[in-house]
């Protein structure tokens, strides 16, 4: 499942590279909320670091749904996706690959809207770069697990497409929740007592939603065939 996971996730990512759908509009939307929200700041203040927390998070989300559009809608566009329930492939490795490649396409977009929080809304990252990187691995991991099995269901159909962020953003609560919090801390530089358990809320949710996505993803995918 891994070997032809990979080779799925590589074959999204150079095509969402080539086309520049995917990546381009999450990184073009997030940027877009980033600037509207930071004009709400009046004029030589700051943002408070738990409000530029939750616009860091937002704009993750939001750039989550459009990349999953476009993973799953590579397929339908050519009917690709009938090539894949026919051949040996587990669909496992479909869900994998596609959750490897949206991660990868996440990551990416959030290297750019760090900067660009920290510019637009006047944020330092005062506190543990270790705390920043484990929030990010984690929080993502869920983020993508998720997407990865809800995606499914819109399969590039646009009457079906906003399914995936109605959906979507309830269950991704307790991760972003638990993102805002730790990622307040690492702008703020003022260390939370309870850290261990929101990043505990995290790795669970993560865990679980990828126990989820293993099992329900195979019936999701194949389900109109």
């Amino acid at each position: 499942m891994l070997k032809r996971g990979l080779i799925i996730a590589s074959k999204d990512l150079r095509l969402s590279m080539v086309g520049g759908q995917g990546l381009t509009q999450a990184v073009l939307l997030g940027l877009l909320l980033i600037f509207v929200f930071s004009l709400s700041r009046p004029a030589g203040q700051i943002v408070e670091p738990q409000a530029a927390s939750a616009i860091f998070w937002l704009a993750s989300s939001f750039g989550l749904v459009l990349v999953f559009n476009t993973l799953f809608s590579m397929e339908e566009s050519n009917e690709a996706r009938l090539g894949l329930l026919s051949s040996p492939v587990p669909l496992h490795a479909v869900w994998f690959g596609k959750g490897l490649a949206g991660f990868g396409l996440l990551l990416s977009s959030q290297l750019v809207f760090l900067p660009a929080t920290m510019v637009f809304l006047g944020q330092d990252m005062k506190g543990s770069f270790a705390l920043f990187a484990v929030t990010l691995l984690a929080a993502d991991w869920g983020l993508v697990a998720l997407g990865a099995l809800l995606g499914a269901i819109s399969q590039g159909q646009a009457a079906r497409e906003s399914l995936l962020s109605v959906i979507l953003f309830p269950l991704l609560l307790p991760i972003l929740l638990g993102a805002i919090q730790l990622m307040n801390s690492v702008f703020s530089g003022i260390t939370l007592m309870d850290e261990s358990s929101w990043i505990g809320i995290i790795v669970s949710a993560s865990a679980l939603f990828s126990g989820a996505g293993l099992l329900l993803f195979p019936f999701i995918y194949s389900g109109e065939q």
